[in-house]
């Protein structure tokens, strides 16, 4: 093999943009917003007190341990960066499946004490009355046919046509 050329230096990041404990740096944060213009935030590590930081948190949890992308440890036995990424929230990074499925209903949890702020903070006419989406009138529709008709009232018989003269 030839030795390397003298004017060309090797390529080196001079940034880390992969937290070696999980998740990424403020550098990587960075890099994603120029090259992509994502705007990504730390992990909420300590506790979700906030509705943001329970939808956030919530959010995590639930996209990444509810299927997981993959396995929490490899082969050597050290957590892969996908277990790694729940000491970047604060969390026990989960070293099987089982781990896995507690850290995303724990995610089902902060989203549901999520939603509850939210209808809290509704006035309460809009509280008390469900949405009017088309298919809830449907079905409101539906249900009310059923009450006034038998069951059998409700089937039709074809029409016999008749000629017209």
């Amino acid at each position: 093999m030839p030795p390397r050329s003298p004017t060309r230096e090797p390529v080196t990041r001079t940034r880390r943009l992969k937290d070696p404990k999980g998740g990424l740096t403020a550098a990587g944060r960075e890099w994603f917003h120029e090259k992509e213009g994502a705007n990504l935030k730390p992990g909420v590590k300590g506790k979700a007190d906030t509705p943001e930081k329970l939808r956030r948190k919530g959010s995590f949890l639930r996209r990444h341990f509810t299927h997981p992308r993959g396995p929490m440890v490899d082969d050597k036995g050290e957590p892969t960066r996908l277990a790694l990424s729940a000491r970047a929230w604060g969390e026990p990074v989960p070293r099987d499946a089982a781990g896995a499925k507690r850290l995303a209903a724990k995610g089902t949890k902060l989203l549901e004490r999520y939603h509850a702020t939210q209808e809290r903070a509704k006035p309460a006419a809009k509280r008390s009355g469900a949405k009017k989406t088309r298919t809830a009138v449907a079905a409101r529709r539906v249900t009310t046919a059923k009450k006034r008709a038998p069951a059998t009232a409700r089937k039709t018989a074809p029409r016999k046509r008749t000629k017209k003269t």
